[in-house]
């Protein structure tokens, strides 16, 4: 597979579990057409948001692989959010702008984020350590992409598109070393959240940290098990 095709492959796979995370039903296969048909293609069940959805996404995620020289900082922060959210959340929040910080108070499920002023206040500092951290390479970069992750879904910043977002933001740092993407699977959606909820509940972003770590290893493993199925002989008869 040539690297255009990887990562055509990767942006799907990608896609498809970011959004199936926030609640989309499209499978990798809907995905996938969607992705070479663009939005000509209307899968049985699936409504036009879902589906607007899913073509901003693989904007967002091209861009970000387009521009992987640009400052971590919160323009790039707010440009992936406005590109993750630009053809729904007019639909979703009438007068709320895609890439704009939230101008109230945030809730997801049952978790409340408090005082959204105070909250999108640490934005700045949360970009500007990050981006001395990246510089510095202290830090392993997983371990960098994850506690990033926490704080940013700790800070909720947006309106909408805040886990899309923070999961292409820790992509973007794990790519700025050389490293693989990490593909966090909406079958583990429980897992995730629970570790996220522990950075509110417990004040520790270890939990995960070790989630980011037992992803990637599970990752390459299933990666190296479709190479070895893929350089199987075939027999004919």
């Amino acid at each position: 597979m040539g690297d255009l095709e990887f990562r055509k492959h990767s942006e799907i796979i990608f896609s498809c579990h970011s959004c199936g995370i926030e609640g989309s039903s499209f499978s990798i296969d809907d995905t996938r057409a969607l992705f070479e048909q663009g939005l000509g293609y209307y899968p049985v069940g699936k409504s036009l948001l879902e589906c607007q959805e899913m073509a901003d996404h693989f904007k967002a995620y091209e861009w970000m692989h387009d521009n992987l020289e640009h400052p971590f900082d919160v323009e790039l922060m707010k440009t992936i959010n406005r590109l993750v959210t630009l053809g729904t959340l007019p639909y979703r929040v009438p007068g709320a702008v895609p890439g704009e910080f939230t101008t109230v108070d945030m809730a997801a499920g049952d978790t409340l984020f408090g005082d959204h002023e105070k909250l999108i206040a640490q934005v700045p500092r949360l970009m500007d350590s990050t981006a001395h951290a990246i510089a510095e390479g202290q830090i392993h970069p997983m371990i960098l992409a994850a506690r990033f992750h926490g704080f940013y879904e700790y800070l909720h910043p947006f309106r909408d598109g805040n886990g899309r977002t923070g999961r292409l933001l820790s992509n973007f740092i794990l790519l700025k070393y050389g490293l693989p993407e990490l593909i966090i699977r909406k079958e583990d959606r429980q897992q995730y959240i629970a570790a996220l909820k522990a950075k509110r509940t417990e004040g520790t972003d270890e939990h995960l940290v070790a989630f980011f770590f037992k992803a990637a290893v599970r990752q390459m493993q299933d990666e190296l098990d479709q190479k070895k199925k893929g350089n199987r002989p075939m027999l004919f008869f």
